[in-house]
């Protein structure tokens, strides 16, 4: 078994990466340095692999695909994404632009060269977000990459499981990394790495989704505020 995980120098990312192996996967961990890449590699052992490429860039995303196209992979997970926080008329177009390359381009284009190359039994993982589901002010082209990537791989698993091949959007909330500490939210809505990829690890196992909103209190959250107005949601979110 292969599998190549975006985002592996740091958070949930290298969470799925140090699982993965433990589960007896040959990984191939991808993301922007090197440094942190050959740590992760070395603490994992032999038979593992890095690849040190930016993803919100045309070259690095076609060293990626490349890579998954001759590869022989049995999973990828789509996790490399980033947010810019703030009002998107006071943020430079470059940053929200920069966003959609990474959280939706690469997804696409890396999914598509997994799946021209995957056989049955393979699986695909890409991290949305509960954002996806609940946009929140301040967040809104993230918010908005999400829910493309919730609704993207919602319409992958249908076409792709006739041929065998599991696809499931993961949708953590806040999550304890180094980049969100979830300082301003409940501690019952605050997950760890490890508890978010020990869910998702047993929905890949299960053949679980399309959508797995990881922890009771994120599933509860994003539930009722399905059945809010959407202008009372984005307040509530927003204040």
């Amino acid at each position: 078994m292969r599998a190549l995980v975006t985002g592996a120098g740091a958070g949930i990312g290298r969470t799925f990466a140090t699982a993965l192996a433990r589960a007896g996967y040959a990984v191939t961990a991808v993301a922007r340095r090197e440094d942190r890449l050959a740590e992760l590699v070395a603490e994992l052992g032999p038979g593992h692999d890095f690849l040190a490429a930016d993803l919100a860039t045309p070259d690095g995303v076609r060293t990626a695909a490349d890579r998954l196209a001759r590869g022989r992979y049995t999973l990828l997970v789509n996790n490399a994404g980033a947010a810019v926080h703030g009002d998107f008329a006071a943020t430079p177009l470059e940053d929200s632009l920069a966003q959609l390359d990474l959280n939706c381009r690469a997804v696409v284009a890396l999914a598509h060269a997994f799946l021209g190359a995957a056989e049955p039994g393979a699986a695909l993982v890409n991290v949305s977000s509960t954002l996806g589901h609940t946009p929140k002010p301040g967040l809104s082209v993230y918010s908005a990459t999400k829910a493309f990537v919730t609704s993207f791989s919602e319409t992958l698993w249908y076409e792709q499981k006739t041929r065998g091949i599991h696809v499931m959007a993961l949708c953590p909330g806040v999550t304890a990394t180094g980049s969100q500490q979830g300082d301003d939210v409940p501690d019952w809505l605050v997950q760890t790495p490890g508890e978010v990829v020990r869910q998702a690890m047993v929905a890949v196992a299960g053949r679980k989704g399309p959508v797995v909103v990881s922890g009771r209190g994120n599933a509860v959250l994003t539930g009722v505020a399905r059945l809010l107005p959407r202008s009372a949601v984005l307040s509530l979110l927003g204040g």
